[in-house]
């Protein structure tokens, strides 16, 4: 049996959120199976948290040399990943995208489509140079002037293997969202078309960076669906939390123990770890998460390992907490937060507040 207190601390110290990592930027990407990306800077300060020294421009190069990509992946959403991980993440959750689409209003556009032509039209678009979803839209209207150009376009970002690229994403620049196709903005011309999805491989990964981890956990996660048989069948180490629930991890992974410290840290509007599991009480309590921040986006505080406040960049830090500090969490708190003013370069004070 393991605890809350120990699947928490197990989990952030999976997640570099223990003690920062002198790892590349890539290999922690990598090692957290890509990064929600929904905002275009969430990641900067997700990094930052977890990496020793990171700096903006570590990623920002990245990103403009194509070594990383923010594509559509996990739950169909945008996930910041590298380059060599699109090509193994991209093919075991294309179905994913796939199956949003077919649940949405849009999906109306595509009975009497030639799926092929269609798919082939698309990808010439984006090849021939990238594009808004608008001028997608605009460009594949002409091709099915009787259909709704806004619906073929989100058809073409869900149905294709593509990537928004920078100058979006890029810290301190702006842009529309621009999208390209995958294989063409990576230089692996058709590499998408025969995949040979490695879904046991890709649980694995998550299980060493989440675990342990329930079925439901894992679904949430990613967005794929009847998992319970491809777990069931994989080597894997059994444990049950307080409540009795089955939670599968990789064998010989490291769980640690549940009076480990924890420092003080900011995360991003939609961190990786409070999107990586269907029962989130192991970094939110169930009143904290009724207060609707981790759906609505909002940038949280930990302090002793669980969400304890929120905060804002805006003329200084303000920091909204939920219960009091102790005297040495404030510290804690008040020197991180002048170290996250440091890295995003802003002015002003650190000023906490009760929620």
């Amino acid at each position: 049996m393991i605890t809350r207190r120990a699947l928490n601390r197990t989990l952030l110290h999976r997640q570099s959120l223990l003690e920062r990592s002198d790892q590349p930027v890539t290999a922690m990407v990598e090692r957290l199976v890509g990064m929600q990306a929904q905002e275009p800077f969430s990641a900067y300060y997700g990094l930052w948290s977890r990496l020793r020294g990171f700096t903006p421009d570590d990623l920002g190069t990245l990103l403009t040399d194509r070594t990383v990509v923010r594509a559509p992946l996990h739950r169909a959403t945008i996930h910041l990943v590298t380059a060599a991980d699109h090509a193994r993440v991209e093919p075991v959750l294309r179905d994913v995208l796939r199956r949003r689409f077919g649940s949405s209003p849009f999906k109306a556009v595509l009975p009497g489509l030639d799926p092929g032509e269609f798919t082939a039209t698309a990808h010439a678009l984006l090849v021939e140079r990238p594009r808004t979803r608008a001028e997608l839209s605009t460009d594949l209207a002409r091709h099915w002037p009787d259909r709704d150009p806004e619906s073929l376009g989100i058809a073409a970002t869900h149905l294709l293997p593509v990537v928004q690229i920078p100058p979006r994403g890029v810290w301190g620049r702006s842009g529309r969202a621009t999208w390209a196709a995958a294989d063409h903005w990576l230089g692996t011309p058709g590499s998408t078309l025969d995949p040979a999805p490695d879904l046991e491989g890709f649980l694995r990964r998550y299980l060493a960076a989440f675990g342990p981890a329930t079925v439901k956990d894992m679904t949430l996660w990613s967005g794929l669906t009847r998992l319970k048989d491809v777990v069931r069948g994989m080597d894997l180490r059994v444990v049950h939390d307080e409540t009795g629930r089955e939670l599968f991890d990789v064998p010989d992974a490291p769980l640690l123990d549940p009076d480990t410290p924890a420092p003080a840290r900011f995360l991003p509007e939609f961190d990786n770890l409070l999107l990586g599991h269907d029962d989130r009480t192991r970094v939110i309590s169930d009143e904290d998460y009724r207060r609707g921040i981790v759906i609505g986006g909002k940038p949280t505080l930990l302090v002793d390992g669980f969400v304890h406040g929120t905060w804002t960049l805006r003329d200084g830090l303000d920091i909204r907490i939920f219960r009091p500090l102790t005297d040495t969490q404030r510290e804690d708190v008040l020197d991180e937060g002048t170290r996250l003013l440091k890295f995003a370069d802003a002015s002003g004070e650190v000023r906490i507040t009760d929620a």
